[in-house]
Order: C-alpha cells, then sequence, then structure tokens
C-alpha cells in the first residue's frame, strides 16, 4: 500500500521516519519504498532530507525495488533485488518436520521461510451425511491462525469463521480430493488440520503443501494398520504463492511482498503437472497475459521443487 498524494503534503521522508519507527519492520520497509518509489515516478529532484537515508538504503542495497544513484536522484532499478537477497525465482527455505503432534493420526510441520503451518490428520470410521452409504471416503479441512502468528494480535474466531479463512479451508480440502481416489479409502473421513504458527505470507500455499504430505502419510498408517489391503495410488499435490511487485514476477511472496504486490496468485499442482487450482487477483490495476505467464511459469518452477519433499520415507 503506498501513500496516496496527499497523505503527507509538503513533508520531506524524513519527517515520518518518526511514524515509522511504531511499525513492524516488513510492513516499514514496504512503506518507506513506496514512498520513495513515488518520488522516483515523479522524477523530482530529491529533498535535501532525505540524503540521510542514503547510506542506510545503499547498505541494504534495495529497498521497495527504488534504488540510489549519483547525488541524491532516484532510478527504478532494471532488476528488482529481494530484501532477503532472494533471486526472483527462488523459493524460501523449506523444511518439514514429521510427527510433530504424535497424538494425531499423522502430522507435519512446515516451514517455508518465516511462514511455519502445522498439519495434522485425524482418520475418522465415518462419512458426511450425504455420503453415508455411498462406498466412498471423504477428505476435509479445517485451518486457523495463532493469536501471534502474525506482528499484531490475531482475535482468535470464537464466534464464527471468518470469510477469509472458510475460503482457504475450502481451498485446501479441494486441493486434497485431488491426491487419490476417495472410493478407495472406504467410508471414512480424513479430517485435516493446519494451524499457522507464524504468518510472513503464504500460508494457504504452505497449508497445501505440508497437509498433502500429512494425508499420505495417514493413508500409509491405514494400509499398515490393516485398515486398508494396499496404499492407495496418490497423486503428489503442491501449491506457492506468485506475485507483481514493482512491476515483475516474483515467486514465493513474503508478508512485505505481498503487502506491496500490484497481483498476487495462489497456484496449486499436481504431481504430473496439471492444475488444480489457480486464484488470481490484480491490486489497484489489471494485469497483462504475459504477466499471468510468467507467474505460471514461475509457479511451476517453485513446485516443482516442492515436489522434492515427497522424495523418500518419513
Amino acid at each position: 500500500m503506498c501513500f496516496p498524494p496527499r497523505t503527507f503534503p509538503k513533508r520531506k521522508i524524513t519527517d515520518i521516519v518518526p511514524i515509522l519507527s511504531h511499525l513492524s519492520i516488513p510492513l516499514r520497509n514496504t512503506l518507506i519504498g513506496c514512498a520513495l518509489a513515488r518520488l522516483a515516478v515523479s522524477n523530482k529532484p530529491v529533498q535535501p532530507g532525505l540524503h540521510s537515508l542514503k547510506l542506510v538504503a545503499c547498505k541494504a542495497r534495495k529497498v521497495g525495488g527504488v534504488a540510489f544513484h549519483g547525488a541524491g536522484n532516484l532510478h527504478h532499478v532494471t532488476e528488482y533485488m529481494r530484501t532477503s537477497d532472494r533471486p526472483a525465482d527462488r523459493l524460501r527455505p523449506v523444511s518439514i518436520e514429521w510427527g510433530f503432534q504424535p497424538q494425531a493420526d499423522a502430522s507435519v510441520l512446515i516451514r517455508m521461510g518465516n511462514t511455519h503451518v502445522l498439519c495434522a490428520v485425524t482418520i475418522e470410521e465415518t462419512v458426511p451425511p450425504f455420503l453415508k452409504d455411498k462406498g466412498q471416503g471423504w477428505i476435509t479441512a479445517e485451518y486457523s491462525m495463532l493469536p501471534c502468528a502474525t506482528s499484531t494480535r490475531h482475535r482468535r474466531e470464537t464466534s464464527g469463521q471468518s470469510g477469509r479463512t472458510l475460503e482457504i479451508q475450502r481451498l485446501i480440502g479441494r486441493s486434497l480430493r485431488m491426491m487419490v481416489d476417495l472410493k478407495c479409502i472406504g467410508e471414512r473421513t480424513l479430517r485435516v488440520d493446519c494451524d499457522a504458527l507464524n504468518a510472513d505470507g503464504g500460508t494457504r500455499t504452505a497449508s497445501i503443501t505440508g497437509a498433502a504430505l500429512a494425508v499420505r502419510a495417514a493413508l500409509e498408517k491405514l494400509a499398515g494398520d490393516g485398515r486398508l489391503a494396499a496404499i492407495p495410488e496418490i497423486l503428489p499435490v503442491a501449491a506457492v504463492s506468485v506475485g507483481i511487485v514493482d512491476g515483475r514476477p516474483l515467486l514465493d511472496l513474503d508478508y512485505a511482498e505481498d503487502s506491496a504486490a500490484e497481483a498476487d496468485a495462489n497456484f496449486v499442482m499436481a504431481g504430473d503437472g496439471r492444475w488444480i487450482e489457480v486464484q488470481s487477483t490484480a491490486e489497484g490495476v489489471p494485469f497483462s497475459h504475459d504477466h499471468f505467464l510468467a507467474m505460471a511459469e514461475l509457479a511451476g518452477k517453485g513446485i516443482k521443487e516442492l515436489f522434492r519433499l515427497w522424495e523418500g520415507g518419513h
């Protein structure tokens, strides 16, 4: 979110530093970057008060897609440099921890950068009423975010789930049901709980990637316990976010990047390369078909890397 022209009339960037100092670091960097970008677009000389920020910005080597050159003038960088020194087509560091919640039938803690999501599966020997006596099972998901997962406390949804929560958990459930022929798991339900322990962007896509691994582990448990004659054929599933920031497509957005994105998308892919779901939204102005194709290409590259998590046992 950039400052509209009327927000800080006739002020220097340094005038707002005391205000920004009370904000979280990712949001602060985003707002400073947007303010500097607005100066660059205006093609006006930078005010003297901005010079005190020059060395700080140069040491960081990048601020919101804008770089310093010469005696205080600003120009758009030709190649977007992310604040974490991460190339545009690179995922954040990814790791998984199996069995994080031993009381669950299967569980995975997935970490993608500073986004950490616990995915746990409960096997229920029943199905929803609409599937009773139909000879097939069901996979469903529930999603939540812990109160302190974000920089400001996120209120517990004790009076009912928000529209965002319902949207996310339905997306997770739809994606997971693509993994297996539900007639092969018997009349039982695999209920997947996805809880964001720490949120720094991409919680829904991390939930899908981790939950798919947990579902596989639950199906293996069913076969190991003799409740299934064999492990059914499983189609790997993973997901990632992509966005356009400063006109450049970026893979696996963190919170600061997502907040500044001109467009963002969530891509869910099957292990054979087919798309399961794509959610793409413009923020402010529409984006081009070429930008969409570029985002899809980045997503495909990132998800193929995530499928490496399926290699080996657990």
